[in-house]
């Protein structure tokens, strides 16, 4: 017992001289920091891990006199907007990018020019697919955060079932091999399923497959829905029927709910899965828990194989009628700030240091962060696979795209994921449902666009 409070007690100074010298750090404060007080009151955010804890523990630090309040647990969107309504709403929510311009139409969100201006966030830090998200009209309403990204996951084992040599013989540029690996390395015991060959991850990923088949699901400007373009159509009727051999989606998405997709026991290192596209934090879950894995990584890729990428992430912003916005911009600007996710990054390579798993990175929408992050703090893990994977993960950064931000961004996602989700329940074929989704999506935006003008 004695050991393990020592141990406590050790994590705990190091994480304390790691704020310490991030805060120390900082440059020096503008008079609208200097001013900053009060209570913040913030909502949708956790503090799951170090990378969470350092950031937080910094602004504490930097911002003595603030009284900070989190809300933990995914953000409620029905709960913020009765807040704003209520005129009670939070200082500062947590929110992800893809529907942030839904409430920044709607009013419920501030522009954050002064913000930017006051406290002096360079925005050119940031990433370029990120920031553009955020922006609605030309005016920002979000700091951009995490920056995830899609590549190809692929267990070895499944590659050698399919006659494959390694992973670079897995070309996802062609579909119909794709359809030929997926038969190859299904696993089927009688009617019981052991292994999906190929997870195209529906109905989430359907912006990455329209792409790949050469079109977005949203005109570049946000204002013309393109759900039922032929090439939609068909990517939907590809990867729907990706589902056929492991016996349709029900038996799919029954065997796929048994996965211990977060454990040591996950889909990869038990054998469960060929292969799926899926955001680059799985590399850092499999490293953790699994870093004996048979596992390669790869890009995706169009159909003419160029590298293609589709970008996520959550973003902070500031209600309408916030209280405490000069404290919301100081958490917004500390969190997000290059020093301090270098400093998050460094306390997550000390503890998988100590534990002996390998250290794959925090993948962040500033590229200032990255670049030290994985030029001087991320070393070589000793396991050629996870080098691979963290090597083509910021390779395929280059090649990020985005859902346009659009004032039915809430909505609009909503239309085409229940398009895609009546087609995997055998309710409609693909052209009926995006068809219907189509229209649907269209008054959709045209209305949003409309009280915004």
């Amino acid at each position: 017992m004695l050991r393990s409070f020592k141990s406590i007690g050790s994590a705990m100074l190091v994480t304390a001289l790691v704020v310490a010298v991030v805060v120390s750090a900082v440059p020096g404060r503008t008079a609208a920091q200097e001013d900053v007080s009060g209570t913040l009151d913030v909502l949708g955010f956790s503090l799951p891990d170090e990378i969470a804890t350092v950031r937080v523990d910094t602004f504490r630090a930097a911002y003595p006199d603030v009284e900070l309040n989190l809300t933990e647990g995914a953000l409620d969107e029905q709960q913020f907007l009765t807040s704003v309504a209520s005129g009670n709403p939070p200082d500062l929510i947590y929110i992800g990018r893809d529907i942030l311009s839904t409430y920044a139409v709607r009013g419920a969100l501030m522009p954050l020019d002064q913000c930017i201006t006051d406290m002096e966030i360079d925005m050119s830090q940031y990433r370029e697919a990120a920031v553009a998200q955020v922006t609605v009209d030309e005016q920002i309403y979000g700091i951009p955060e995490f920056f995830n990204i899609v590549l190809m996951i692929v267990n070895n084992q499944s590659l050698a079932d399919a006659g494959l040599a390694s992973v670079a013989d897995l070309n996802v540029a062609d579909w119909d091999a794709i359809a030929a690996f997926n038969d190859a390395t299904t696993r089927m015991d009688g009617d019981t399923l052991n292994r999906i060959g190929f997870d195209p991850k529906l109905p989430e990923f359907l912006p990455l497959w329209a792409m790949a088949n050469g079109v977005s699901l949203i005109s570049e400007d946000g204002r013309t829905a393109q759900l039922n373009d032929p090439a939609v159509v068909e990517a939907l009727e590809f990867t729907a029927a990706l589902h056929d051999a492991s016996g349709g989606r029900e038996d799919f998405m029954a065997f796929r709910d048994t996965w211990d997709f977060f454990g040591e026991g996950n889909m990869i290192a038990t054998d469960q899965l060929g292969a799926f596209p899926m955001e680059q934090w799985y590399i850092n879950v499999l490293a953790g828990n699994s870093p004996d894995a048979d596992v390669s990584f790869a890009p995706f890729t169009d159909r003419e194989g160029n590298p293609i990428t589709f970008a996520s992430g959550s973003a902070w912003a500031i209600p309408t009628g916030a209280d405490n916005v000069d404290a919301a911009c100081a958490f917004m600007k500390t969190m997000t700030a290059a020093e301090t996710w270098i400093a998050a990054a460094t306390e997550r390579a000390r503890i998988r240091a100590e534990s002996g798993a390998p250290n794959t990175g925090v993948y962040t929408a500033n590229k200032v962060a990255d670049e030290t992050i994985f030029g001087e703090i991320v070393q070589p893990t000793g396991r050629e696979n996870f080098d691979q994977g963290i090597q083509t993960a910021l390779m395929v950064m280059d090649h990020a795209f985005s859902i346009p931000a659009n004032p039915a961004g809430s909505e609009f996602r909503q239309i085409w994921q229940d398009a895609v989700n009546s087609v995997l329940n055998g309710e409609a074929t693909a052209q009926e449902a995006l068809d219907f989704a189509q229209e649907e999506a269209q008054f959709a935006l045209d209305e949003a666009w409309s009280q915004q003008e």
